[in-house]
């Protein structure tokens, strides 16, 4: 017969094993927090486009440099905005995916984070 707080079969504690899935839990939310205070930036076009973004992938801020500005050429404008953007979700993406790897945890919870 298992001892009280245990299986039958195994050797740990259940109380201590859910202590431990407690901290964990912990761990990543915290960590989840500090990814998504994060801010960083991604450029295309050699720095002609910069956005701002956070762990969240939430668009903080874009810049565009005057001389990229030419209303002759909207599609190159557009095409750079577009490719810093996806720049900028793809650093995110890859923030969560690093950070959650300490916990084993593959794509940070399949985009739950």
């Amino acid at each position: 017969m298992a001892k009280f707080g245990g299986f039958p079969g195994m050797g740990g504690n259940m109380n201590q094993l859910l202590r431990q899935a407690q901290k964990m839990q912990s761990d990543m939310m915290k960590t989840q927090e500090e990814i998504e205070a994060k801010e960083f930036e991604t450029t295309s076009g050699g720095g002609a486009v910069t956005v701002t973004m956070n762990g969240k992938k939430v668009l903080k801020a874009i810049k565009i440099k005057p001389e990229v500005v030419d209303p002759n050429d909207v599609e190159m404008l557009e095409d750079l905005i577009l490719t810093a953007i996806n720049e900028g979700t793809k650093h995110a993406e890859e923030l969560v995916e690093a950070e959650m790897r300490r916990y084993n945890v593959p794509g940070g919870l399949n985009g739950l984070l």
